[in-house]
């Protein structure tokens, strides 16, 4: 066994790794960006040594850095984590070479699978079914738009390296098949360094089921079960599930048995993932890909199994054998995964950035699991993938399972940049979901019933906004006189007399989601105990209450008894309660100007601004052009993704305000935009 081991990856796979590596007493050193000197990882691990600055490609791209950072403190091995350099074979190979054990397959077995067209040949020599589709050497442009054609539209166009979704687009006709190549190739040389691609037949409606493998270098394989990974935004997972619901017995045995013949057909040692698509239709299965690392969604299987991937992972680089035999592997009961990301689902799941003010989780229980990379005061960094944490949970069967993440989810409180959140919650609670094995089209399908409008605050909200804010004020006030040591301060007498005894005040709220309000303003009389409250639609509440430390606000409001937690962060106020979304809102100061209009993607009027911190990737017409109403204007890189901007509405472009490859911040204005004259 390795005495110590270096992490080549951050945030959440590391934390995980970190904790294995713990128990099994095994020494840790995290690698970090400057970005990331304050990250969650770095706390956790023995040792942390810095490798650049933000940009990947600076640092956790950087295979000789972060080799020599092994080597310096005299780690034995390096486990690559997931994404970055986890299924790139010139490092793994790399690392052996430097005399470090790369946990992970052989770098040979790294380029058979990692290389999606090669693995694609090699599966068509196996006799595993393909989709009709081109994975050849040629990539000439001209090539590839002749072979989509002959596959037939709409057809998926896939990076040949890399996975997680990154630089997979859609080209449903022919017109459309050139700027998605292009997007496609500029996202793959951005994220693996490769912009070959492949083609396939794009199935609208299809499932996406995948096979846990594992080998160890004595020629021994064994399946570790099935997964369900359909639910989906941007060709990324968000909802997984361990085993695939709905599966006929035949199907899933056949789909395991190919899973372990792709892996012993190219020597394979270590933990993988064969991935097939599943036609509901024809009850037939198609190979995929093989991702040659551990995948974000192992706790699912980890769950059902009763295995430590990454125990397994580890020991098997060490040399040991696989610790048990395919008779030896049972299965039991349901596990479901939920990935909270920061990101904004009705601005088309665009990440977000920014600090994370509150972030709370239930307990963890054998039941329930909370795989986080991040914590309360940590930054969401515009420079890496913005997942914050998986939620994962086990029961006896399926059922049992949903109603577990429904309660899981209703207890996550996160503020500060936008989450997913609701929209897991909605995904959990949909009778879709409990009764029916999902397929790729799942949001889409069921947008009218996730995506439901946001309802304004109600008053028993409002009242405990305001609630909150007068005994956080009053906390403070306290907390002074005490400081002072005045023996006439108002805050020393214990018989409950206030200040501004009588006093009124009125409190402005301006609901920061959903956007478009007239400001709250609540009255405030202050009374010998408590307030009186009066709200804007008449009501008035005789209201009392008390804040906790750890922000969990009791109040009543003539004896009806409400409890929250309420956070204050800078300006800003939220109120989560019974498991809702949270209702945030700014404190308005009336002197104030009004705020800056926020930007949706591709918002356009009288200028171009950029929907979030990221950099110009291309322009997509001229200076001087005249474009059409949802014409395609220019693409940002941000967060590890593309963002293409739109015109919503006709005009011409009268200026470029930054270069090609310019970082730009939020809000600012990228295009000078003249509106056609109506």
């Amino acid at each position: 066994m390795f005495s110590k081991i270096l992490i080549a990856n951050r945030g959440e796979i590391a934390c995980r790794i970190i904790r294995t590596a713990r128990r099994l007493g095994i020494a840790t050193v995290a690698v970090y960006s400057e970005a990331d000197r304050g990250a969650m990882h770095v706390a956790l691990a023995d040792e942390a040594l810095c490798i650049g600055p933000a940009p990947a490609r600076e640092s956790y791209l950087d295979g000789a850095k972060i080799i020599a950072a092994a080597q310096s403190v005299g780690a034995q091995a390096i486990h690559p984590g997931y994404g970055f350099l986890s299924e790139n074979a010139d490092f793994a190979q790399s690392c052996v070479d430097a005399g470090q054990a790369f946990i992970g397959p052989p770098a040979a077995a790294i380029r058979a699978m990692g290389d999606k067209s090669q693995a694609k040949s090699l599966m068509e020599r196996a006799g595993v079914p393909l989709l009709p589709g081109y994975h050849g050497a040629d990539q000439h442009a001209r090539l590839l738009e002749h072979e989509a054609a002959r596959i037939g539209y709409p057809v998926l166009i896939k990076p040949s390296a890399g996975g997680g979704g990154k630089g997979m687009k859609i080209a449903a006709s022919g017109s459309a098949f050139a700027a998605a190549l292009a997007g496609a190739r500029r996202e793959a040389a951005a994220a693996f360094g490769d912009q070959r691609v492949l083609i396939e037949k794009y199935l609208p409606r299809s499932r996406h089921v995948e096979v846990q493998v594992f080998a160890d270098a004595h020629r021994s394989c064994v399946h570790l079960f099935d997964r369900d990974c359909s639910i989906q935004r941007r060709h990324q997972k968000i909802i997984e599930e361990a085993p695939a619901p709905g599966l006929e017995d035949d199907l899933r045995k056949a789909m395991s048995r190919a899973a372990v013949t792709a892996a012993q057909a190219i020597g394979y040692v270590g933990a993988g993932t064969v991935e097939f698509l599943v036609s509901p239709d024809e009850a037939a299965f198609y190979f995929m890909e093989m991702n040659t690392r551990l995948q974000v969604e192992h706790p699912v299987t980890e769950m059902i199994a009763g295995i430590d991937l990454v125990e397994w992972q580890i020991r098997i680089a060490a040399g040991a054998p696989l610790p048990l035999k395919q008779a030896q592997i049972a299965r039991a009961g349901c596990a479901i995964e939920a990935r909270l990301y920061a990101e904004d689902p009705a601005r088309d799941f665009l990440p977000q950035a920014g600090r994370i003010e509150r972030l709370d989780f239930p307990e963890p229980s054998p039941n329930l699991r909370i795989d986080a990379g991040v914590r309360a005061g940590d930054e969401v960094s515009i420079h890496y993938d913005p997942m914050i944490a998986k939620v994962i949970v086990w029961d006896q069967d399926r059922p049992s399972a949903i109603a577990r993440l429904r309660t899981a989810l209703g207890a996550v409180r996160s503020i500060g940049p936008a989450t997913n959140i609701t929209l897991l919650r909605a995904i959990a609670a949909s009778e879709a979901f409990l009764r029916d094995a999902p397929d790729t089209g799942f949001i889409e399908q069921h947008r009218s019933d996730l995506f439901v409008p946001e309802q304004p605050a109600s008053n028993a909200t409002l009242a405990l906004a305001a609630i909150g804010h007068l005994c956080a004020r009053a906390a403070v006030a306290r907390r002074e006189a005490e400081l002072s040591q005045d023996p006439w301060s108002p805050w020393s007498r214990q018989d409950g007399w206030r200040l501004n005894e009588a006093g009124e005040e009125t409190f402005r709220l301006r609901e920061i989601a959903p956007q478009g309000r007239d400001d709250v303003t609540i009255g405030i009389v202050y009374l010998r105990e408590g307030w009186r409250l009066a709200l804007p639609d008449g009501a008035v509440f005789h209201a009392r209450g008390a804040l906790g430390a750890d922000g969990v606000l009791s109040a009543d409001l003539d004896g009806w008894r409400l409890s929250a937690v309420w956070v204050r962060s800078r300006d800003e106020i939220a109120v989560f309660r019974n498991g809702e979304a949270a209702h945030r809102f700014a404190l308005v100061d009336p002197a104030a100007a009004a705020p800056h209009p926020s930007f949706s993607p591709g918002q356009l009027a009288a200028r171009l601004a950029s929907p979030m911190p990221g950099r110009i990737i291309t322009f997509l017409v001229e200076l001087g052009a005249a474009v059409e109403a949802n014409q395609p204007v220019l693409v940002i890189e941000a967060m590890k993704m593309e963002h293409t901007l739109r015109a919503p509405s006709a005009g011409v472009v009268k200026a470029f305000k930054f270069k090609l490859g310019d970082q730009v911040a939020e809000g600012v204005e990228l295009v000078a935009f003249e509106a056609e004259a109506t």
